[in-house]
């Protein structure tokens, strides 16, 4: 059986689980872990995703992350080709590094977004690398240490999670301490990270009550969450999915909308991909990326290749391309 698209949009939490390949371990020492890290920020910077909860474990990374306008897709290829690379070179050695499919599971924020966050920086814990609770705090590769003040880490959002516990930094830090800590007793929690339906519904007992009484239910592997949550989702990406079809079943291909952008702008076709830095032909260039990623599909990097620019540009691009629809209330169809 064929495996399903990843489903993503701005805005979108998303539970990212990556794996080295046949279970080896992917950080040898503190030395990769921390180049690890360096990447990570960076492009969680230039992409403006935003990192909720992170830990590296020997063999395997836990994310939380906020798709921002560059999707998670691109986000986790940059980061994980870029230390693949590294990571070879360094201990001279080829070939993968990580099983080649990560997981992903788009998450209802409103029900598990601190659930997840308390899973993810309990796993150093629970695996036995920190022995004891307290040790936590000091562990340079987790989140948690970041969202009590011992690390500073300017790209992730420690902001937002300590929020949620109120709007005093020391109280909230409190708060979110014993939140964590009354966690241990839960264990592994195997229905925050596999099962799809039966995860989201909380297991096969209340499936069976569901079903005992004639209720409707929805699920998918891709998605943790209610139901409703779930049928949400899944009419969006369809939607999604049908708006791509419709386009390719016009032709409208990267030379279609390149005329279609070029007479939005009173530009000639060829302009567009001219390099320069004048504001219309970048504005142009900005809808372009922006349309041809969202509505034609075309990865950042088929893009960079077409437009001779780098990926963060393209990703840039695509950002300003959004703002400038918007403002001007550009209609890729009338």
């Amino acid at each position: 059986m064929p495996r399903k698209a990843r489903i993503d949009a701005p805005g979108a939490l998303h539970h990212i689980m990556v794996r080295g390949i046949e279970k080896r371990d992917i950080f040898y020492d503190d030395h990769d872990r921390d180049i690890f890290i360096k990447k990570l920020g960076t492009i969680i910077s230039e992409s403006k995703t935003c990192c909720l909860a992170w830990a590296l474990m020997p063999n395997h990374v836990h994310l939380l992350f906020r798709t921002g306008l560059t999707p998670i897709s691109v986000v986790m290829q940059r980061l994980l080709t870029g230390y693949a690379v590294v990571f070879n070179r360094r201990h001279k050695r080829h070939g993968h590094v990580f099983y080649n499919r990560y997981k992903s599971i788009l998450c209802e924020e409103e029900v598990y977004l601190l659930e997840l966050v308390r899973y993810i920086h309990l796993n150093p814990l629970r695996a036995g690398i920190v022995k004891e609770y307290p040790a936590l705090r000091k562990y340079h590769y987790t989140g948690h240490s970041a969202l009590l003040g011992r690390y500073q880490r300017e790209w992730q959002d420690i902001e937002y999670v300590l929020g949620l516990f109120g709007n005093e930094i020391k109280k909230a830090r409190r708060q979110y301490r014993e939140f964590v800590q009354k966690g241990i007793s839960l264990g592994r929690q195997p229905n925050l990270v596999g099962g799809g339906l039966i995860r989201s519904q909380g297991g096969w007992k209340r499936i069976g009550l569901y079903r005992e009484k004639g209720n409707r239910i929805k699920g998918d592997e891709r998605i943790l969450g209610s139901s409703d949550f779930v049928e949400k989702i899944l009419k969006q990406s369809q939607e999604k999915k049908e708006r791509k079809v419709h386009l390719q079943d016009k032709d409208h291909d990267y030379k279609w909308l390149i005329s279609k952008v070029a007479r939005h702008f009173n530009l000639e076709t060829e302009e567009i991909s001219r390099r320069g830095g004048y504001r219309n032909r970048v504005a142009a260039r900005s809808v372009l990326c922006y349309w041809a990623s969202r509505e034609l599909g075309i990865s950042t990097t088929e893009l960079a290749k077409r437009l001779n620019v780098s990926q963060p540009t393209v990703s840039q691009s695509i950002k300003r391309g959004e703002t400038i629809v918007l403002d001007k209330q550009l209609k890729l169809e009338e």
